[in-house]
């Protein structure tokens, strides 16, 4: 295979790769694992070798005005692109792990152009009907995946803006609903609100505050 291909990732001999030149190959990532707030985003990429997309690499390591030029470029010049996610309601049902496999084989499933192999950002994959294999860092090793964590990225940060505006009290717009000082002072200040995340630590113990608060209000309210 030819270093110039778009779904090589470096340090990995053609006789180790997991796909051939005949295999149509994935990329797929995700996006907000770690917030408190919001749903967990993925994104599944296939990459056209003919129309390479110059500055390709993991999303974190973009700015957020070169990833927002970025992202259009992918979704224009791929072979096939597909976003998904799962909601806050599912990652407290599931658990984060098992919600972000799921918005991760949601992603693949909705490509328009069915894909004979998914490469997998991390060291675990989603449960798929076609081969998935994981790579450690790859949103950083493999084009397709570093695509993959841009659309991710970029689509799960114009969501929290949009949510800014509907719940401005927690600035949203400037954390994305990571759990950074001015959003821990403002869910303090304001309680959870019905996009944050219940099974999240921070969270769930403010909801138990308020939940015990108000049960010994109710004692202290009751007559002897």
């Amino acid at each position: 295979m030819s270093k110039k291909r778009i779904n090589f990732y470096p340090g990995l001999p053609p006789r180790l790769r997991p796909f051939t030149d005949l295999d149509i190959v994935c990329g797929v990532d995700e996006a907000g694992r770690g917030p408190l707030a919001g749903p967990v985003f993925a994104a599944a990429v296939i990459l056209d070798p003919k129309r390479p997309i110059e500055g390709l690499r993991d999303s974190k390591k973009l700015t957020e005005a070169r990833r927002d030029e970025l992202a259009p470029q992918i979704k224009e010049n791929a072979i096939a692109w597909a976003i998904a996610e799962c909601s806050c309601e599912e990652i407290d049902s599931l658990n984060i792990l098992h919600a972000t496999m799921l918005a991760m084989r949601r992603a693949v499933e909705a490509l328009r152009t069915v894909p004979t192999i998914a490469l997998i950002d991390g060291n675990r994959c989603p449960t798929m009907d076609i081969r998935a294999h994981a790579i450690v860092e790859g949103d950083d090793k493999c084009h397709a995946i570093s695509a993959a964590s841009i659309l991710a990225k970029t689509a799960r940060d114009a969501l929290l803006v949009r949510l800014h505006e509907e719940y401005p009290q927690y600035c949203f717009d400037q954390h994305k609903g990571y759990s950074t000082p001015l959003h821990l002072e403002r869910l303090r200040l304001h309680g959870p609100s019905p996009v944050h995340r219940r099974s999240f630590a921070p969270v769930r113990n403010l909801l138990q505050v308020d939940l015990f608060g108000a049960a010994d209000t109710m004692n202290e309210a009751a007559p002897a």
